[in-house]
């Protein structure tokens, strides 16, 4: 699971316990500028993942870290679809994180609601 929070002018995604091996990465800090949108996805956790580099994927379980699909690079670190948060990017080096949350709907609102517009 991440914990999504706003600092300042920036988006902070930070991962829990072992979700930080498994994800290859412990946060992320994102520029309010470079986001593009959030929206609660329950199902994209179906979708194919594409070519892990580094990551972790045990399907049903676990999805975590980089992968490329069709030309673009994705953060994932989801175990429970259903509460999985897709947050579109611009000019950074993940064209979406793919999150795990603790409430989607409160952590798209945040982000929603921060954005520049």
């Amino acid at each position: 699971m991440a914990q999504v929070s706003i600092n300042g002018d920036d988006l902070v995604v930070e991962m829990e316990a072992l979700e930080k091996l498994w994800a290859f990465k412990s946060r992320l800090v994102i520029p309010l500028v470079n986001v593009r949108g959030a929206t609660a996805d329950p199902g994209i956790a179906h979708d194919p993942k594409g070519l892990r580099a580094p990551g972790t994927n045990v399907p049903g379980v676990i999805t975590a870290g980089t992968f490329h699909q069709d030309g673009e690079r994705v953060f994932w670190n989801v175990r429970d679809r259903a509460r999985a948060v897709v947050i579109a990017l611009a000019d950074e080096r993940y064209a979406r994180l793919v999150v795990e949350v603790p409430d989607p709907a409160a952590t798209v609102a945040l982000i929603e609601q921060a954005i520049p517009r």
